[in-house]
């Protein structure tokens, strides 16, 4: 009995040892959960739900925000990911309302899609404030990671310096590129993409010939196409977005410019565009974009599940946003938090994979990939209803996006 109670006595301190390696391991390994704010990881998805913007973003931006927690198997660092989704109207006022609510009282951690430039800069502004992280696919305002760079923000969407620069260069590069004439939506977005586009065409050795300004949403294009017809110019550059560029478009086919040889070249266009110009009118349109869905096996993959949630394909805006989140979630399991901070370092760090191609992000928050130069095919040449774009040229992202030397107080590579 002595010999059995010195065995007992000896195994108590043994069992107070376990225990107390067993709390010491235990307290090791919750930091991931422990630094998560409310263990749970919440994204809100903020965009225009109803507006003229709805296409290309709206819902579907929120099911590509799901698409990619699905990737994670709906949880990441031990917690659950939540989506959730607001709609900003095109208000910069209404966004940033939003935004103070979401961060103040919903626990939201993340936002991403953000389009129309005034939205994603207010935006930006308040993220910094909060110290939250902005995933910024939508606006393509190119200042956001100029003097407005943010440590909290990356910027996913071709913005404008790129699909200028972009689309200059390459199309002048073509033969039957060399002399330009531009048709500009007259307001900020314009007349910096008009600006930008000028300088890329010049610097690839191609000439302006001219250009005329049209106001926002205007209904009648035809006396600009025809000063544009007049000039001669191989290209007419179209720096203006979405209903304008359309209507530019099917004008410009009504009075036989397209066919007369001068090409058409837009700057800001979308796939939900040419299906709503339909392929007869949209047919030798030439486009920029760093996201095609057809582009690759990563990319098509991608677009087979979201057209079986969605009922058509993703636009390059939705694509970015799927993008975003999922290298969101990749960060948040490697910092383990969801400081923002933390996550938007890691962010940086990782390597980006673009739907297949290697990518990158910048100090400012620049997200940098290759960019391609598109046709848009004529009815004969497409296979399908979204087989719109046959390539003509890869653009890589080091000589497209601008240099990270504006003004950004992040640093500069």
């Amino acid at each position: 009995m002595q010999i059995e109670g010195q065995v007992l006595k000896s195994r108590a301190p043994l069992a107070a040892q376990m225990l107390a390696a067993l709390a010491l391991a235990t307290t090791a390994a919750m930091p991931a959960r422990a630094q998560m704010s409310d263990n749970v990881v919440r994204i809100g998805v903020l965009g225009d739900m109803g507006g003229q913007f709805a296409d290309i973003g709206g819902r579907g931006s929120v099911v590509a925000a799901e698409l990619a927690a699905e990737d994670f198997g709906g949880k990441v660092a031990g917690v659950p990911v939540e989506i959730i989704s607001g709609d900003h109207q095109n208000k910069a006022d209404v966004g940033g309302a939003t935004l103070r609510k979401w961060f103040d009282e919903g626990g939201v951690d993340a936002v991403a899609d953000l389009p129309v430039s005034s939205v994603a800069l207010a935006a930006q502004e308040i993220a910094r404030e909060k110290k939250k992280t902005l995933l910024i696919s939508g606006a393509a305002v190119s200042e956001l990671t100029g003097k407005a760079c943010s440590p909290y923000s990356t910027h996913w969407a071709d913005d404008t310096y790129a699909l200028a620069n972009a689309t200059g260069k390459a199309v002048t590069a073509l033969a039957n590129g060399k002399s330009w004439y531009f048709i500009t939506v007259d307001y900020s977005f314009g007349h910096a993409m008009e600006r930008d586009a000028a300088a890329a065409v010049a610097s690839a050795g191609g000439k302006v010939l001219g250009s005329a300004r049209h106001p926002l949403g205007a209904p009648d294009l035809s006396s600009f196409l025809l000063q544009a017809q007049a000039s001669k110019a191989q290209v007419i550059g179209l720096t203006n977005v979405g209903g304008d560029t359309s209507n530019a478009v099917k004008q410009a086919a009504e009075f036989g410019i397209t066919s007369g040889g001068q090409k058409l070249a837009g700057f800001l266009v979308f796939l939900t565009d040419i299906k709503a110009m339909g392929l007869p009118l949209a047919k030798g349109l030439l486009v920029s974009t760093g996201f095609y869905w057809d582009q690759n096996d990563e990319a098509r993959a991608f677009a087979r599940r979201f057209e079986a949630k969605v009922g058509r394909m993703p636009t390059k805006q939705q694509a970015s946003v799927y993008a975003s989140v999922k290298h969101y979630l990749k960060a948040v399991a490697a910092a383990g938090s969801d400081d923002a901070g933390k996550v938007n370092a890691q962010m940086r760090d990782l390597p980006v994979d673009y739907f297949g191609h290697a990518a990158s992000i910048r100090p400012d928050g620049r997200v940098l990939y290759d960019l391609t130069l598109y046709e848009v095919k004529s009815p004969a040449e497409s296979k399908g209803p979204w087989d719109f774009y046959k390539p003509v040229t890869t653009l890589p992202a080091s000589e497209v996006f601008r240099p990270g030397e504006t003004g950004c107080p992040l640093g500069k590579s």
